[in-house]
């Protein structure tokens, strides 16, 4: 058995909401194996507040005081920051934005993620388990380098035959895509999963 997960989101867009809250219980649970996992829900802030250090500041106090101190032997917190690279570089953005929620709450524990270049190209990572789910061809191609070729909203919207919609699309898609091969494809996806395995990994010890 593990500790307690509580993970306090920190989002960008509609349609995250759903999509993001069970993409990280399926990793949990269906690929890492682990047990007591708490996805609160997300709380929403424009990029443009996020990339800036006094607006994500402020957010990341704002999930800490919502998620509450962590008990000892008790459930921890996570504050989890998710929002799309849009095509800067994540090695570089991704260390800034963390150094500085960490300034913000030095007694939080903190990751970021960024879906690169945009939470759409998880599901183009995993294009061969989605082909014939929620109006996408049977038989959709699946790109060879999802992230080097961006792929994304413009290729979701190519497939579709109606208007892709974030906020009902997207939990679809997260709730059927294969985990395990859009980890091998994605490296950003992979970051997630990592930051996961890691605190369940200290749950345990």
């Amino acid at each position: 058995m593990s500790v307690p997960l509580r993970i306090g989101l920190i989002v960008e867009g509609h349609g995250e909401y759903e999509a993001v809250r069970m993409l990280l219980q399926r990793i949990w649970y269906e690929l890492l194996g682990g047990d007591s996992l708490d996805v609160a829900r997300p709380f929403r802030f424009p990029q443009g507040t996020l990339l800036k250090e006094e607006g994500l500041k402020q957010a990341v106090d704002t999930v800490r005081i919502k998620l509450g101190p962590d008990s000892p032997g008790g459930i921890r917190a996570l504050i989890l920051i998710l929002l799309d690279s849009e095509g800067k570089c994540p090695r570089e953005l991704a260390p800034r934005l963390l150094a500085w929620a960490k300034e913000a709450r030095t007694d939080a524990d903190i990751a970021c993620v960024l879906p690169h270049p945009m939470f759409e190209t998880w599901f183009a990572a995993a294009a061969a388990s989605l082909a014939g789910v929620n109006g996408l061809p049977a038989n959709l191609p699946a790109p060879d380098d999802p992230e080097g070729q961006s792929f994304g909203k413009s290729w979701l919207r190519r497939q579709l035959p109606r208007k892709y919609s974030e906020p009902v699309d997207q939990p679809r898609f997260a709730a059927r895509m294969d985990l395990a091969q859009c980890r091998a494809r994605s490296p950003s996806f992979d970051k997630l999963c990592r930051e996961l395995e890691r605190r369940l990994t200290a749950s345990r010890d």
